[in-house]
C-alpha cells in the first residue's frame, strides 16, 4: 500500500502530521470561530482546556490515561498497529471529515481505535459520550440546570449574595454558570486541530438518536435556545466544556472550524438508517489473530508475559470460532495466570474466559 497519503499511519508515536490534512472538501468545509488558541494547547478552542500535545491543558491526555488504553510496553510491542483496511478507513474519515461507524465484536478493539488516533496525531483528551437505550442527542450537545438557575433566583429574591465577580445580594449569576457543553458539543466548538470524539455503543440507542443526529454531524453546528434568547443582550456567554474549562459561546450557537474526528462504535446489534450510513464511512473489525493477540499482551504485560501466555492464546483462538469472547477477558487471564501455577492456572483461565454468547 501507498502510505504517502496517510495522515494516520499507525506507528504509535505521536507526530505533527494532522497540519498536512489537506483542506476539506467543499461540502464539508466550516468557517465557526472565532478562534483562539488556549495557553499551552495547540490550536484549539477559548479558555484553557483546548486539545494541544499528551498532558497540554485540560484536553491534553494524561501519561496513566494513554497507559491504560495503549499498553505500558506499547512502543516495544508496536500496540494496535492497524491493518491496512483500517488505515485506509480512518484516514478516509480524516480527510472527507466523516465519522467512522466502527462495527465489530466486544473486545475487538473498537474503542481504542479513537485513543490510538489521538495519542499519535496529538489531538488530546478524547471525548467520550457512552450511549445507553436512555440516551438522547440533548445529552451529548449540553445540560442546562434550569432548577439551579430558579433556586439562585430565588435566593437573590431574598437578599441572598454569592461571592463571585459580579455577584452579590440580590443579584443573579449569569445564565453561563448553568449551562456545560457534552462532549459532542465540546469537539464541535471551533479549532483549527479536530477534536476526537467517541461515541461508544451506539447500537444501544433508542430508535430515534441516529437519526436525531443526521443534522448536527451534516452541519457541524447546534444552537443553544437557552443563550439565543439572550444574544442581543449577551451575545458572548462563558460556559463549562467537556473538559472543566470555560469557552466562549457566541450568538448563542456552537459551529465547528476543524470537523472533529469521530469514531462511532456498534457491537452490530441493529441496522442503522440509510442516511446515517450514507454520512459515514464504515469499517467492520473482525476477531483478532495470533500475531494481533500477542502484540496486546506484548503492549500491556511486557515480553515475558507475552511468551508466558502463549498457549493460553492459542486457546484463546480455538475457542474464538465457535464461541463468543473478548480480548480484554485473555489480557485478565494471562495477567492473573502469571502469579498461579498449574493447576490452579489452568482454573483462572477458565474462570476468567468465560463465553459471553453462553445460554442464560
Amino acid at each position: 500500500m501507498n502510505d504517502e497519503w496517510l495522515i494516520y499511519r499507525g506507528v504509535g508515536e505521536p507526530h505533527d502530521g494532522i497540519d498536512a490534512l489537506p483542506d476539506p472538501p467543499p461540502w464539508r468545509d466550516f468557517d465557526g470561530g472565532p478562534v483562539e488558541a488556549p495557553p499551552g494547547g495547540s490550536g484549539g478552542v477559548g479558555g484553557s482546556g483546548g486539545p494541544g500535545g499528551p498532558g497540554e491543558g485540560a484536553a491534553g491526555a494524561s501519561e496513566g490515561a494513554i497507559a491504560r488504553r495503549l499498553g505500558a510496553h506499547r512502543q516495544a510491542a508496536e500496540l494496535h498497529r492497524p491493518e491496512p483496511e483500517e488505515l485506509e478507513a480512518i484516514n478516509a474519515a480524516l480527510y472527507l471529515r466523516r465519522p467512522l461507524l466502527v462495527t465489530g465484536f466486544p473486545g475487538t478493539g473498537k474503542s481504542t481505535l479513537a485513543h490510538a488516533v489521538a495519542h499519535e496525531l496529538k489531538l488530546g483528551r478524547v471525548l467520550r459520550w457512552p450511549v445507553v437505550s436512555r440516551t438522547v442527542l440533548q445529552d451529548g450537545l449540553y445540560r442546562y440546570d434550569a432548577l439551579a438557575r430558579l433556586q439562585d433566583v430565588q435566593i437573590a429574591a431574598s437578599g441572598g449574595a454569592w461571592g463571585g465577580p459580579g455577584e452579590g445580594p440580590g443579584r443573579v449569576p449569569g445564565i453561563g454558570k448553568y449551562i456545560r457543553l457534552g462532549p459532542l458539543g465540546t469537539a464541535l466548538l471551533p479549532a483549527t486541530r479536530p477534536r476526537v470524539l467517541l461515541v461508544d455503543e451506539l447500537d444501544k440507542s433508542d430508535i430515534d438518536l441516529p437519526n436525531d443526529l443526521l443534522n448536527v454531524l451534516e452541519e457541524g453546528e447546534f444552537a443553544l435556545p437557552e443563550l439565543e434568547r439572550v444574544a442581543d443582550t449577551e451575545p458572548e456567554v462563558q460556559v463549562l466544556n467537556d473538559d472543566g474549562a470555560k469557552v466562549t459561546v457566541r450568538g448563542g450557537r456552537v459551529q465547528c472550524r476543524a470537523f472533529p474526528f469521530i469514531i462511532m462504535t456498534s457491537n452490530g446489534e441493529r441496522d442503522f438508517p440509510a442516511a446515517l450510513l450514507r454520512r459515514c464511512v464504515q469499517l467492520k473489525l473482525g476477531q483478532p489473530g495470533e500475531k494481533r493477540l500477542a502484540t496486546m499482551v506484548r503492549a500491556h504485560l511486557g515480553e515475558e508475559a507475552a511468551r508466558l501466555g502463549a498457549e493460553l492464546i492459542r486457546e484463546f483462538l480455538s475457542r474464538s470460532q465457535s464461541e463468543l469472547v473478548a480480548a480484554d477477558q485473555l489480557l485478565n487471564a494471562v495477567y492473573l495466570t502469571h502469579y498461579a501455577a498449574p493447576p490452579t492456572r489452568e482454573d483462572l483461565a477458565d474462570l476468567l474466559i468465560q463465553r459471553l454468547d453462553r445460554p442464560r
